[in-house]
């Protein structure tokens, strides 16, 4: 547990990273428009329902959501994009100035908005329609304006960065948005962006771009390598997870691709699942073998799991159930990382997650939870959001497959165009954004630094403590608000569990570091916590270089071992004296002494009762605190003295009784 909270703490470090990063979104923007209706009987015309339309909603679609995504996670997001003069072009503006998204989108008069009109019924998508005409080309002076917008936007933002390079996301859905002279203006001018994230339904046409990502469907994957023509043929496919072949390891028939020789420019090719050409049996899989491709008509999928239309692949029919669309995009990352000429492929998978590659040659897997079709419209726009912020901050590829499957998958919980918010993504990770600021309160050491940078340069001052805080009770909470008081932020390090083991002993801590520090976060006194490893919070202090450190205890400052380092650094050292009767110590032995107690009655055949006050080891004061050189514990007091001027980084340690906060 501890090792997953540490993980997510290193997710939400760089989510807090990619924040206010540029991110310029280019392709085909389009409203998605989404009608509720309710439906009892069927007309007398047809077996078709008669619905009653009760609700209607616009949202950003295509282009538009992916940079509606951007912005909603944090990034710096401008829009460039053909919208038509009409009323759709005026309630996208719209869903963009809601959103927080710069609008350079470039009006074509005559050029319709694409629209996509989804009619449902309860939760089920009855029909679509969709208007806006694909094959309607920008005409040359859509072209030069096009061109000039992204020019301009790509300037705009360099100096919004003061001077840093931007991301790039194309969005190409066939739509028209990006022809040819535009497509080659990017191509040229690759060089004046840092991460460039491509999403194509024909990658083919992007040759040349070298992006630094690419996220095609399963079936788009397919079809490119199939016009490469590296499938046609029958090859021992070799597995880069375990640097094996599928015929040695597996026992199996190969994997392989198979394309008809005549493969029409704009027709689908064949996908097959099963035997390769001459074996009879075919093997059914678990699950859809692939996904319809938006704006294209083109793509049926059978029911039997045995074949569909625009792509082509077979699959090994002795390698059993193990063998799907993951285990396929898996055997050919290299060679869809060489035909793209891209850094890392992630081949989505919608129900099935995904599977991405690097350089390395080792696939990572992610997954996600199935969910009704009329839930997952646009979460694959979360996912390319999330996954360019992630590459722009520099973020492992492992980091960010997990962050743009996280996002994904976090939007998928109601019907409607799928938007994942940066607070959304924090909470699934188990780090939640307090207040109004929009950062989250637990954090990691380097996210904390940054977080406190930020302060600093508003003019505010930090306060800074530390603990155990093992059972949270009130005189932690009274105490940390008197900390609370003494500046404009409070943050508050906690003891890593094995760090509590080794100044607590091995019975130690009660409650684990997550839950430690997810009751902290709750507190509207504390501002921000932060895990520590160390027995000594002096790395933090260093770091942080608070203006008040405070800590826990009836001596005077300069006895709180931090005390001539937070001076060092400049900050003030506050002790407060304790809540009488209130701490970790008394309320766990409270509890065993309860146990014990009623052991000995069930024993003897009664009921057991509680302890009486009398005997309770809370009733007994503890001795005045002194100092000792022990650190991590939580301080357990109400403050009563403030004392003398220090730096300001740590709590001061724990009295001699060794009561545990």
């Amino acid at each position: 547990m501890a090792r997953a909270a540490a993980d997510h703490l290193r997710l939400a470090d760089v989510v807090q990273s990619w924040r206010e990063r540029p991110v310029l979104v280019i392709g085909d923007a389009m409203l998605d428009e989404w009608r509720f209706a309710d439906s009892d009987r069927l007309c007398r015309e047809a077996p078709a329902p008669v619905l009653t339309l009760r609700r209607r909603i616009s949202a950003a679609g295509g282009a538009a959501n992916t940079a509606v995504n951007v912005a909603t996670l944090g990034g710096r997001s401008v829009l460039v994009a053909p919208v038509g003069a009409d009323a759709a072009g005026d309630e996208l503006h719209d869903c963009l100035d809601r959103a927080g998204v710069w609008d350079r989108t470039v009006s074509q008069p005559g050029r319709p908005t694409p629209v996509k009109r989804r009619m449902l019924a309860g939760d089920q998508i009855l029909l679509r329609e969709d208007s806006g005409d694909p094959d309607d080309p920008l005409s040359d002076v859509g072209v030069d304006c096009l061109l000039t917008a992204i020019e301009c936007a790509t300037e705009e933002l360099q100096a919004a960065a003061g001077g840093g390079t931007p991301a790039l996301v194309i969005c190409d859905y066939g739509l028209g948005a990006l022809p040819a002279p535009v497509r080659a203006w990017l191509v040229a001018q690759r060089d004046r962006y840092a991460t460039v994230a491509l999403d194509a339904h024909d990658l083919a046409d992007w040759r040349g771009l070298a992006p630094t990502v690419v996220t095609p469907s399963f079936a788009e994957a397919a079809r490119l390598l199939a016009r490469a023509g590296t499938v046609a043929m029958s090859t021992t496919t070799r597995y880069e997870g375990d640097g094996s072949n599928s015929r040695d390891s597996r026992g199996g028939r190969p994997l392989h691709l198979e394309h008809p020789e005549i493969d029409p420019a704009d027709g689908p090719s064949e996908l097959s699942v099963g035997a390769a050409p001459g074996d009879a049996a075919l093997r059914r899989t678990d699950g859809p073998t692939g996904e319809p491709t938006p704006a294209e008509g083109r793509v049926a999928m059978t029911r039997d799991g045995l074949s569909v239309t625009g792509t082509g692949v077979t699959v090994n029919a002795d390698a059993g159930a193990g063998v799907d669309r993951a285990l396929l995009a898996e055997s050919r990352l290299a060679e869809l990382r060489a035909h793209t000429g891209a850094d890392v492929v992630a081949v989505t998978l919608d129900t099935d997650g995904a599977v991405v590659g690097g350089a390395d040659g080792q696939p990572a897997r992610s997954h996600s939870t199935p969910v009704p079709p009329s839930h997952a419209v646009g979460a694959g726009d979360a996912y390319l959001a999330a996954m360019t912020l992630a590459l722009a901050a520099d973020a492992p590829l492992s980091t960010a497959a997990q962050l743009a499957q996280l996002a994904a998958t976090s939007t998928v919980t109601g019907t409607g165009t799928c938007v994942c918010h940066r607070e959304d993504l924090l909470a699934a990770l188990g780090c939640p954004v307090p207040g109004g600021d929009g950062r989250p309160a637990l954090v990691g050491a380097e996210g904390l630094t940054e977080i406190i940078t930020e302060h600093r340069r508003a003019g505010r001052s930090v306060v800074f403590t530390n603990g155990c805080f093992d059972v949270l009770h009130r005189g932690h909470v009274r105490y940390l608000e008197q900390a609370r008081a003494l500046g404009d932020l409070l943050v508050v390090a906690v003891n890593s569990d094995d760090s509590v083991r080794r100044l607590k002993g091995p019975d130690r801590p009660v409650n684990p570091v997550e839950d430690r520090t997810a009751l902290l976060a709750a507190l509207a006194c504390v501002d921000h916590v932060v895990v520590f490893e160390q027995d000594s919070p002096a790395e933090l202090i260093e770091a942080i270089r608070p203006d008040v450190y405070v800590k826990g205890g009836d001596y005077p400052p300069e006895l709180v071992p931090e005390a001539p380092l937070v001076q060092r650094l400049g900050g003030q050292v506050r002790t407060l004296g304790y809540v009488p009767d209130r701490s970790t110590s008394a309320i766990i032995d409270r509890i065993r002494a309860y146990g014990q107690q009623g052991a000995a009655e069930i024993g003897a055949g009664s009921r057991p009762a509680g302890p009486t006050p009398t005997t309770s080891p809370a009733a007994t004061p503890s001795p005045s605190p002194t100092p000792t050189s022990t650190l991590g514990s939580s301080p357990t007091a109400e403050p009563t003295a403030t004392a003398s001027s220090g730096s300001g980084d740590n709590p001061a340690p724990p009295p001699l009784t060794g009561k545990a906060p």
